[in-house]
C-alpha cells in the first residue's frame, strides 16, 4: 500500500505553491485599460488581422481590461481617415489606435498621402491617443518573379517609407513595417513553386494566412511578449525548479514515474485555426506562443502529457529534458483549446455586432430619399439616438469576452508509456 502512495515534495506542507512571476508586458505598446481603435481600408474592415491582434492581446493578458473597435472602410485611404477622424475615432474615447493606410493611396498623390497622415497625427496628438503607424503589406502579384520586382510593390515600398517618416516626425511614434516581412515570405515561397500564394484571398486582400502574418508582424512591432507560461520540474528531486507566469500546486512523483501537479496560468496561447497554411513558411504559432514544459531526471522512455485528463502530446525523456513548447498541442485538444475557442467566438460576436449594427449599420448608413421630405438635422438626431442605444450593448459584449478569459487550474499528468534504461538528466 505504501509503495503505491505518491512521494510528496519535500517540506512540511502537503502541497507546493510556487509564486508566479509576472508576464513581461511592461514594454508592450498596449496597456491595461486601453481603448483601441483600429483604422484602415478594406483589409482592416475584413476584421481578420484586427481580430487576431485583439485575440492575441486579450489571451496574453486576460486580467487586463482592453477594448477594441474596428473602423476600417473599404476603398478608404489616408485622406479619408483624416477627414473622418472626428466621426469615426473620437466617439470611442480611445487611448491607443492603429493606422493602416497605403494600399489604396499608392496609386495616387504621394504629397496628399503625407499631408493626410500628418492630419491624422495632429488629431491623435490633440486627443492624447498613442498611435502605431502600420505600413501596408506587400501585394501577391501574379508575375512569376521576385515580389519586389513588380511596379505595384515598388510603389508600395515608397508609401511605406512615407508612413515611417510620419512616425518619426511625430515624437518618434511607433512605426511597424509590414511591407518587408510580408515581401520576404512571398519570396521564400516562390522558389518552391512560382505559383505559391502565401496569404490566401486575392493579391491585395489576404485571407486568414496572410492576415495572421500581418497580425503577428504588428504585434512583434508592439513588443508583444511571446511567453504564455513556463515550468521546469526535476523528477529525481521531486522539485519545481522554475515557473514563470503560472502557479504550480501539489506536485507528486509516483514510484512508477508518473508526475502530477495542478497548474494555473496567467495567460493563454492563441492561433487562428483557419491560418495554418502559413506555418509552412513562418513558424508563427510557436514564435508567438511560448508555452514551455521542461522535465529533467526522467527515466529513458516515452511520456504522455495529459491536461485535464486529455492526452495532448507525447514526448521522449530526452525531449522533455531539453524543454518542449506545448502551444501547438494544447491549442489542438483539451481544456485550453476549448477555452480559447469560446473566447474567440465571443470576440467574433462582439466585432460582428459592432460592424453590422453600429459602424455600418448606423454611422455609415445611407441617406434618406428626397420624397420622404425629412430634414438632414432630423436624420442626424435619429442617427445619434440609435448610435447611443446600440452602443449601450457593447459593455455586455465586452463583459462576455472577459468571462471567457477567467483562468482555471488544470491537472497536468506526465505519464511513462514504457520503462527502460537509466535516468536521463
Amino acid at each position: 500500500m505504501s509503495m503505491m502512495r505518491s512521494l510528496k515534495t519535500t517540506g512540511a506542507a502537503l502541497t507546493l505553491l510556487v509564486a508566479a512571476l509576472p508576464c513581461a508586458g511592461a514594454d508592450f505598446f498596449l496597456k491595461d485599460g486601453d481603448k483601441v481603435v483600429m483604422m484602415g481600408d478594406s483589409i482592416t474592415e475584413q476584421h481578420m488581422y484586427s481580430s487576431y491582434i485583439e485575440a492575441w492581446s486579450l489571451t496574453r493578458f486576460p486580467a487586463w481590461d482592453m477594448r477594441f473597435v474596428n473602423v476600417g472602410i473599404g476603398g478608404d485611404g489616408a485622406p479619408g481617415g483624416n477627414n473622418r477622424f472626428k466621426r469615426d475615432v473620437l466617439p470611442y474615447a480611445p487611448t491607443a489606435m492603429t493606422v493602416d493606410f497605403g494600399m489604396n493611396d499608392a496609386g495616387g498623390d504621394y504629397n496628399n498621402f503625407m499631408v493626410s497622415l500628418q492630419g491624422i497625427a495632429d488629431q491623435a496628438k490633440a486627443a492624447d491617443i498613442r498611435v502605431a503607424w502600420c505600413s501596408p503589406q506587400a501585394c501577391e502579384n501574379p508575375e512569376d518573379k521576385l515580389a519586389i520586382a513588380t511596379a505595384g510593390n515598388r510603389n508600395l515600398e515608397k508609401f511605406s517609407e512615407g508612413v515611417k517618416q510620419t512616425a518619426a516626425a511625430n515624437g518618434n511614434a511607433l512605426f511597424i513595417d509590414q511591407f518587408h516581412p510580408f515581401l520576404a515570405v512571398i519570396d521564400k515561397a516562390r522558389p518552391a513553386n512560382p505559383k505559391n500564394r502565401i496569404g490566401g484571398g486575392d493579391q491585395v486582400h489576404p485571407g486568414p494566412p496572410g492576415q495572421t502574418l500581418m497580425a503577428a508582424t504588428i504585434l512583434k512591432g508592439m513588443n508583444f511578449p511571446a511567453l504564455v507560461a513556463s515550468v521546469e520540474i526535476n523528477a529525481a528531486s521531486r522539485k519545481v525548479v522554475q515557473n514563470r507566469n503560472c502557479t504550480i500546486d501539489g506536485l507528486t512523483v509516483s514510484p512508477d514515474g508518473k508526475i502530477e501537479f495542478k497548474q494555473k496560468d496567467n495567460a493563454l496561447p492563441f492561433f487562428p485555426e483557419e491560418a495554418k497554411s502559413i506555418l509552412q513558411w513562418v513558424p508563427i504559432l510557436e514564435e508567438m506562443n511560448d508555452y514551455r514544459l521542461k522535465v529533467t531526471g526522467l527515466k529513458v522512455g516515452q511520456y504522455e502529457v495529459r491536461l485535464g485528463g486529455v492526452k495532448v502530446a507525447e514526448y521522449s525523456a530526452a525531449e522533455l529534458a531539453a524543454g518542449v513548447n506545448l502551444a501547438p498541442a494544447v491549442l489542438t485538444t483539451g481544456p485550453i483549446a476549448d477555452q480559447v475557442k469560446v473566447a474567440w467566438a465571443a470576440i467574433h460576436a462582439k466585432n460582428q455586432y459592432f460592424h453590422d449594427k453600429i459602424f455600418r449599420g448606423v454611422m455609415l448608413a445611407g441617406g434618406i430619399p428626397e420624397f420622404m421630405e425629412i430634414k438632414p438635422e432630423m436624420v442626424e438626431a435619429k442617427r445619434e439616438a440609435v448610435f447611443k442605444e446600440r452602443m449601450g450593448r457593447m459593455p455586455e459584449l465586452f463583459e462576455a469576452i472577459r468571462k471567457t478569459l477567467i483562468m482555471q487550474s488544470h491537472q497536468v499528468e506526465i505519464i511513462p508509456i514504457q520503462k527502460s534504461g537509466d535516468r536521463n538528466t
